[in-house]
């Protein structure tokens, strides 16, 4: 007959080996730092999807081309929910589509997308400021058309800042990490003031009278989303600095 070895007792077996401290809380900021990317990626994904929907809806509702006042919901969802949104998120790390690109050839793109989404405002903001005059209306009246305004002034400014960024002999005095800071943070303020004007747009007689119950509250959730992802973006990247290292 084989012999069975018996247990050991508890008192002589000997202590259980653990894994060291560093090593238990290296798996776990590991882990933590997978999960955060899947989810910065999927937020990224969300906001590219999101704000080419919404401006394709935008579009569909104000059928460009049937009046004169059609083309401005046309061009400033186009410049702030779309461009905007794309010239930002061409930086971000895990969702931007230029990701082969070095960081000068996407400063580039991100500059070439501000400054046709500038001239889309522009041109929106033009068009309606026509469509007042010829029917005899106030200018500047409502606070959709007050924040609209800031917001194309802002975006016009951040356009001239960018190029101080591309070509920063310009600006011999001042560090260039100082500058993408300042540039960042008043990118961010002119994005939410964007999206802010679009906000308030959606509370107009216009949009409401055929937007109405459920796909109003889906329309007006397009931009908050679209700038809680570029919020965390521009912080994790400038304001705090506290990104989670695999």
């Amino acid at each position: 007959m084989h012999s069975m070895r018996q247990p050991l007792p508890m008192a002589l077996a000997g202590p259980r080996l653990q894994p060291p401290a560093w090593l238990t809380m290296a798996l776990s900021v590991e882990t933590e730092s997978h999960i955060y990317r899947a989810l910065r990626t999927a937020s990224g994904a969300a906001a590219h999807l999101v704000a080419l929907g919404f401006t394709i809806f935008v579009a569909v509702l104000a059928r460009p081309g049937s009046s004169l006042f059609s083309w401005h919901p046309v061009l400033m969802s186009l410049a702030f929910s779309f461009l905007m949104t794309e010239a930002l998120l061409v930086f971000s790390p895990e969702s931007s589509l230029l990701r082969s690109l070095s960081r000068k050839g996407r400063a580039r793109c991100h500059w070439v997308l501000q400054l046709v989404a500038l001239l889309c405002a522009l041109l929106g903001l033009g068009l309606v400021i026509l469509h007042k005059e010829q029917l005899g209306k106030a200018h500047l009246a409502t606070w959709h058309g007050r924040a609209g305004l800031l917001a194309v002034l802002w975006a016009g400014l951040q356009c001239l800042g960018g190029v101080g960024l591309l070509y920063p002999k310009l600006l011999p005095r001042w560090p260039l990490a100082k500058l993408k800071l300042y540039h960042a943070t008043s990118g961010l303020v002119g994005y939410l003031l964007g999206s802010a004007s679009l906000l308030l747009g959606m509370c107009s007689l216009w949009f409401t009278a055929t937007v109405t119950g459920g796909v109003w509250y889906l329309a007006v959730l397009c931009p908050v989303i679209t700038s809680l992802v570029i919020m965390n973006q521009v912080s994790n990247a400038y304001l705090y600095r506290k990104r989670i290292q695999p």
